[in-house]
């Protein structure tokens, strides 16, 4: 968009861009291109700063303070008038030109700003990615009391050094509970996150992996390599399966967390290490520890803390949420119609007792994606195991049980059964927070009216009213 109320120099600005390309609209003052911005999304602005009305160095605080990710702003001054320029730059201009200009110089700063802009649209599409990879993996997803009490673990445990065990069933998301501990407030946030999968190492390999070798250390080490543990120097080491590691390895990995120094595979030279441990098991090393399958004093050492992930069927009131974000991912990744959830299939995810957690609903959610017509997912789109409702022993169950008494009996009406889960849920909920409704609302993620309309739905709306954010009891009204 060229703001500048000399109907010259927008032609000779437009006919040079336009060759080059460039969509061109016009504004001949700022109250003009308020209004014209409200119909058009350019990425980029010359603007004049001797305009009739409002100034065009007014109009772009306007804008920087309306939308601070609003186009790119070149400021054209006249001549002489660089201090201007230099204040426009201060106040969020990308650039500047003075009047009067040669046209290659004004070819040049569009081409610097749209290359500036397509930098953005990377950088955006690449946050967009992580956040996507990051709601893929989906175990701190949830609004449910286990997991609210994991994210408090993880926001005491992460600012602090220590050594921490991630307990959980395969597929709960034990390293994304290492990742936020390492990324949320700790100090080191900014260094190395290194990952090692204990069970999928051969026990003659995962010596050399986490500590490295020297050249010559053994049959086909050609060259020198540095281990996880010096990789991981300054930042956090994540030892997946810590269960499945041999008993010769685990009296060096116990020697390496006491001195919090490395010796390489065939050297001599000890090595100096500052590495924060998090380590993670399906197994119950307790039990390992009776077997003589694992050392009770490593144990002691990386337990310092433990969190503990509940299975999925543990928290299907969490469900819900994480079908959706994984249906919404699943979207971008497959480059397909967004599609919603069927009541069916919704019905389906509750009832069945998920064995591979979060991970198997994560595949599920994939598969029917792919597989939907349309835009809805149905019950059809899910893998059999699913639609059957075979539970963990191979059960089909009358009733679906979240865990922690929420039990819900199963009819053959769907809308009824839904309506009975959304009654006892809530309630559950709103006598966590004593009758809060606005808290409440918060906890399930919804609006405060919305929940107030679901609460006359559900015929709870004569006991739970919202006064200012406290409760009032109407039972007996």
């Amino acid at each position: 968009m060229i703001v500048d109320d000399e109907e010259a120099a927008r032609y000779g600005m437009r006919r040079a861009l336009t060759t080059l390309g460039y969509n061109i609209c016009e504004a001949g003052s700022a109250e003009a291109a308020r209004v014209l911005l409200k119909q058009q999304e350019p990425d980029l602005l010359l603007l004049d700063v001797n305009l009739p009305g409002m100034s065009g160095l007014d109009f772009l605080r306007e804008l920087k303070s309306a939308n601070g990710n609003g186009p790119l702003v070149i400021i054209v001054t006249a001549h002489g008038s660089e201090r201007m320029a230099v204040e426009a730059v201060k106040a969020g201009a990308y650039d500047y030109l003075s009047k009067p200009f040669e046209l290659d110089d004004l070819r040049l700063v569009i081409k610097n700003a749209a290359e500036t802009l397509q930098l953005r649209r990377e950088n955006y599409s690449l946050r967009r990615r992580i956040e996507v990879e990051r709601s893929q993996r989906g175990a701190l997803i949830g609004n449910s009391e286990a997991m609210q009490r994991v994210r408090g673990m993880i926001e005491k445990v992460s600012e602090t050094d220590a050594t921490v065990l991630v307990r959980g069933e395969s597929g709960t998301g034990k390293e994304l509970v290492a990742r936020e501990l390492h990324e949320r407030n700790s100090a080191r946030r900014n260094e190395a996150f290194v990952a090692v999968n204990c069970a999928a190492l051969p026990s003659e390999l995962i010596e050399s992996e986490l500590f490295g070798h020297e050249k010559g250390a053994f049959t086909g080490a050609a060259a020198r390599r540095e281990g996880k543990f010096e990789q991981a120097d300054g930042g956090t080491l994540f030892l997946d399966e810590i269960g499945d590691m041999s008993s010769n390895v685990q009296a060096k990995l116990l020697r390496a967390l006491e001195e919090r120094r490395i010796e390489r595979l065939g050297g001599n030279e000890s090595i100096p290490v500052d590495v924060r441990i998090v380590s993670a098991t399906h197994r119950p090393l307790e039990q390992e520890i009776q077997n003589g399958n694992f050392r009770a004093d490593l144990f002691y050492r990386l337990r310092v803390v433990t969190i503990d992930i509940p299975a999925l069927r543990e928290r299907r009131e969490d469900i819900p949420l994480l079908a959706e974000t994984f249906l919404r991912s699943a979207s971008e990744r497959y480059e397909l119609p967004h599609r919603v959830l069927s009541q069916s299939a919704l019905k389906k995810l509750l009832e069945y007792s998920w064995p591979g957690n979060v991970r198997e609903l994560k595949n599920t959610i994939d598969r029917a994606v792919i597989m939907a017509e349309g835009d809805e997912v149905s019950s059809r789109d899910l893998p059999d195991e699913v639609t059957a409702g075979i539970t963990r022993s191979g059960i089909v169950e009358d009733e679906t049980d979240d865990g922690d008494g929420l039990r819900v009996p199963f009819t053959a009406d769907f809308r009824e059964d839904r309506r009975e889960f959304e009654r006892r849920y809530i309630t559950r909920c709103l006598e966590h927070t004593q009758g809060n409704v606005t808290r409440a609302a918060e906890i399930l993620d919804m609006h405060r009216q919305s929940l107030q309309h679901k609460l006359r739905q559900l015929g709870l709306g004569r006991r739970y009213v919202s006064v200012g954010g406290e409760p009032q009891d109407n039972s007996d009204s």
